[in-house]
């Protein structure tokens, strides 16, 4: 199952004469624009929960620190206070509203290569990308079945995708990438 067209194919594989495959050949099958499915969407959130959260611990202790450089006394901060808690929200909200809505892409995911497209495939834009932040705690809060519709819709889009229109799609080709690093070692260079 692909994406909408709007994302645009690859280029066919030239074969070796140089020359493309002739019409009507069977083209090898690529990922980019295939919707994402569970193990990606989870390692990239996953890997952007660390990074958002390291990233706010140092903002912390660069607050205590500047505190105790500025006035003498230090800031001591407990993860129940309510005050460090809204700010903790806020900081992931800004998170992810800014990729979303500027490229589409959290740190996580352009590691693993996913990207948020509008439904038909064009660009998320602020509003979608605002949306689908705002929504994206309704598929934790009831029980995480709202991620349920990544496991079993054709086109694997969560609740959060479904309320805001959008999806979740390879945006590179790994067959190509590692194609390219074949022909790397070939040729000597590393």
């Amino acid at each position: 199952m692909t994406a909408p067209v709007a994302l645009g194919q690859p280029e066919p594989i030239p074969r070796p004469g140089g020359t493309a495959p002739p019409a009507g050949a069977r083209a090898p099958k690529h990922r980019r624009g295939d919707y994402a499915g569970f193990a990606s969407r989870f390692i990239a959130f996953t890997f952007d929960c660390v990074l958002s959260i390291a990233a706010f611990e140092l903002v912390l202790v660069a607050a205590s620190y500047a505190a105790t450089v500025l006035t003498g006394s230090s800031i001591h901060w407990n993860k129940g206070d309510q005050w460090v808690i809204l700010a903790f929200l806020v900081w992931e909200f800004l998170y992810y509203a800014h990729f979303w809505t500027t490229s589409g892409r959290t740190p996580g995911m352009i590691i693993l290569g996913v990207q948020v497209v509008g439904r038909d495939g064009t660009r998320v834009g602020t509003r979608r990308g605002l949306v689908r932040t705002l929504a994206f705690p309704l598929s934790f809060l009831l029980l995480g079945l709202g991620f349920l519709g990544i496991l079993f819709r054709p086109d694997r889009r969560a609740l959060h995708d479904v309320i805001a229109g959008t999806a979740l799609v390879y945006a590179w080709d790994a067959r190509d990438a590692h194609l390219r690093s074949f022909a790397r070692e070939g040729s000597g260079r590393q």
